[in-house]
This record gives C-alpha cells, structure tokens and sequence, in this order.
C-alpha cells in the first residue's frame, strides 16, 4: 500500500509561515495591478479625448477659413450658377495642408467633385460607400451635411503612404447648392501615441510586479534561513538535553547500583557472613562433640532467613511484584507499610476504587513517583508524618503525597531541581501528564495527575485486579 507523505513539524512550521505571506503578496500585487492598470486607462482615456477634442477644434477652423475663401462667390450666386461652382471647386482644390490635408466637397447624390489628393475619386458617384470595416462614409457625410454639420470618423487610405488609417472628418453643408463640403484629419499619430502610453503602463505594471515578486522572494528566503537557523538551533538543544537526559540516565542508573550494592553489602553481606562463622563454629563443635552445635545451627538458619527476606526486600523495591499482581492501590499499601515500619514516620495511606483501571505505564510511573517522594521525605525533609492518597476522577488519576517536613531549602530550589525530582517531571512528561510540587517551611506536597487516556476501557477492568 502506498504510503502518504506526512509533513514534519519543522515543515508544517515553514508552510504555516509562508503560505499567508504568498497569498497577502499574490493580493497586494493583483490589486495593485488592477488600480494601476484603471488609473492608466483613465489617464490614457483622458489624454485620447483631450487631443481627439484638439483635432475636432482644428477640423472645425480649418473648414471655417475654406467656406471664407469662396463665401464671395457662395453668397451671391444661384443655385444653378455653374461658374460660381467652378469657382469654388477650384478655390477648394488648390487648398492643401500638411501631407495629408485637403478638402472635398460630395453633393448630396453622392457624386464627387473635390478630391485634390486623390482625383480618382473626382466625378464619380461613392453612394453606399463603406470603410473596411463596414462603416459607412458617403451616406453618412451627406447625412451629417444635410442636418448642419458634424464629425464622423472611419477607416481611409492616407495618401502619403497609401496605408488605410483611421480618420475624423468635419463636415458641413451648403444647402442652396447641395453640397457635403468638409475636412478630415488622420489621428493614426493619436493612436500610436496611446498605444505607447498603454505598453508604457504595461511595462510599469510588470516592473512592479517583479519588485513585488523580489521583494516576496527575499521575504521567502529570509524566513526559509530563519527556519534553518531555527532548526539548526533546535537540534542543538535537543542534543543537547538528549546528551543531558542520556548522562541522567547513566546517573540513576549508578545510583542504583550503588544504592543496591550498598544493600547487599550492608545488609546480605553482614548477614552471610555471620551465617558463615556460626555454621564454621557448629562444624568445629559438632567435631569436638560439643552439644552447643545445635545452637549455632539454629542462629545460621534465622540468619539465611534474614537474608531472604532482605532479598526479598530489595526486589520488592526494584520492581514490587505486588504491582503486577494485584495492583497499584496494595502496591503503594505495601509501600506505605514497609516506609513506616522501617523509618517510623506515621504514615497514612488513602486510596478510592477506580471505576476504570490504569494502564500498566500509568501505574509504573504513579509507583515510582511515590517511592521517589517517600525516599525524598526519609533522607531530607525530618517529617513526623506522612499522607499519600491516589483516586480517580473524570479527568484521569491522581497521587497526592504531602508531609509536614521542612520543605526544600531555599538553596536547594535556588541551585536547581534534583535529580529524583526530574526523574519525576520526565515520568509524568511521558505520559501527557503534570507534575505539581508546593513547598512551604511547614511541608511539601507532591500531586502527580495521568490523563484520562491512561484510563483502561472498562470491558478490560474485568481482567485485572482492583486498585
């Protein structure tokens, strides 16, 4: 089956980290593309209707300064004056500007009469003339003529260059002999003019977003270092404590040994020895046929059962079989027991039945706290009494040990925890457990308290022993 990819700590770190960066600099970029890309336009739109309005203006003084160069010949004449029309197709024709520039003049049946720059058009008739775009020109023309005047705007070659261009015209009409008289510009330069503003926006918005993009990545870089030093330093800690924790590890470990050794040799040591010299000396009496050889036996016999039972002892301290067989309520009864008897401390003992049963590591972890505490109580605190109590609750267990002692000296809490107390605070760690420890001048009292996780099912209570 395959296996799904799973992120570590130090990568959820790093995703939780940049992810809303990526996505706060992809907003700001896009809305600043977005507003800068509206304000051009608007300025760009503006900039367009300004030199389009220019051209309008032009447009509208050049054909005023053409109608007043044959006005003369216009006013006077009739309708049907032949000569005066001749008169101002020939003023008009010879009235170019620029390379482009010129009048024409169209009647209103379509037939042209003035096109100096482009005299193909000059005598035909262009009714229902359309741009390459489908945009009428002489139709409207005559139109916009026939109602006064007025701008169109359409596709037309450009005689310079013989390029189709885009062109506004102005137009106006001589009623008396039917005539579209008018005037165009080419606004290609307009154009172009506009079409460089926009690519020039364009290559700003692009530009920003790379500054966005460099700034991004500089702030991704940084945290993407700030993430290894971090790590690098957290693995340097954890080192560390692991090299801490390793080097407690052989400390509990050598004391207790020692501690054990010191109980086999202050205590089965002494005994078998004695029980050596007393069975040595039965032997010499019972070779000397003295009756007191008996006595010497009887004296080695209780010495080997003071020996058991001080093995017997040690055990129990190393790993109280009573905790596996019956449980940890008698186990720390024992504990209890055995802690009055042999430093008489009074010593009381509370325990409440468990609905639920704690699991096996719970149960080490709550025995090896209290046989901690106690032999805390017995080597420093000179108490006069003792109360452990264990009960469970809806949160998980509880071991509460409290004794009326001195409490920890000031010193001892200003050089730092000691070693059983640690020893303490990691069992319970380990767990998912806390560790509470309240010290005053009149007693201490530790509460150690293992979740509710601990807690066995209770179709599996049945099968152990009662706490």
């Amino acid at each position: 089956m395959r296996r799904a990819y799973r992120l570590s700590y130090g990568q959820k770190i790093f995703v939780l980290a940049t992810v809303p960066l990526v996505v706060a600099v992809a907003a700001i970029a896009l809305l600043v593309a977005h507003q800068s890309r509206a304000l051009s336009e608007r300025e760009i739109a503006a900039l367009e209707s300004q030199l389009i309005d220019a051209k309008k203006a032009e447009l509208r003084n050049y054909l005023t300064i053409a109608k007043k160069s044959f006005y003369d010949v216009y006013g006077p004449a009739l309708p049907d004056d032949a000569a005066a029309k001749l008169k101002a197709t020939q003023t008009l024709s010879s009235m170019t500007y620029g390379n482009d520039g010129y009048f024409f003049v169209f009647d209103y049946d379509g037939t042209n009469l003035v096109a100096p720059r482009q005299t193909g058009l000059i005598n035909r008739n262009w009714a229902g003339l359309r741009d390459v775009e489908g945009t009428p020109v002489t139709d409207r023309l005559i139109e916009l003529a026939r109602m006064g005047g007025g701008y169109h705007s359409y596709l037309w070659e450009k005689p310079s260059t013989g390029e189709t261009a885009r062109m506004i015209t102005y137009v106006t009409g001589l009623q008396d002999w039917r005539w579209a008289i008018g005037t165009g510009v080419f606004i290609d330069d307009v154009l172009d003019g506009v079409a460089a503003a926009r690519a020039t926006t364009e290559a700003r918005v692009q530009r920003t977003f790379l500054w966005i993009g460099a700034i991004a990545f500089g702030a991704l870089l940084l945290v993407f270092l700030t993430g290894i030093f971090l790590n690098i330093r957290e693995r340097r800690l954890a080192d560390a404590k692991l090299k801490e924790l390793t080097q407690r590890i052989f400390d509990t470990q050598e004391e207790e040994r020692g501690r054990v050794a010191r109980e086999l040799h202050d205590s089965i040591s002494q005994i078998l020895v004695a029980v050596r010299y007393a069975l040595e000396l039965a032997a010499r009496r019972v070779m000397a046929g003295d009756a007191r050889a008996s006595e010497n036996i009887g004296k080695s016999i209780e010495g080997l059962n003071g020996a058991i039972q001080e093995v017997r002892r040690i055990s129990r301290d190393l790993r109280p079989g009573v905790l596996d067989d019956l449980g940890l309520g008698p186990a720390l009864q024992t504990l209890t027991d055995e802690f009055e008897r042999r430093t008489g401390v009074r010593t009381h003992f509370k325990t409440v039945v468990f609905r639920n049963r704690l699991d096996k590591d719970a149960k080490i972890a709550l025995y090896r706290i209290a046989q901690e505490a106690l032999t805390n109580v017995e080597r420093h605190s000179e108490a006069s009494q003792v109360s452990l109590e264990v009960f469970g609750h809806s949160s998980g267990a509880t071991l509460r040990i409290s004794d009326d002692g001195r409490g920890i000296a000031p010193e001892a809490r200003a050089a730092g925890t000691g070693l059983g107390i640690r020893n303490m605070q990691e069992r319970m760690e380990r767990l998912g457990g806390t560790l509470r420890i309240l010290s005053t001048a009149s007693g201490t009292t530790i509460e150690a308290q293992v979740p509710l996780t601990h807690m066995l099912p209770p179709e599996q209570t049945r099968k152990v022993p009662a706490e």
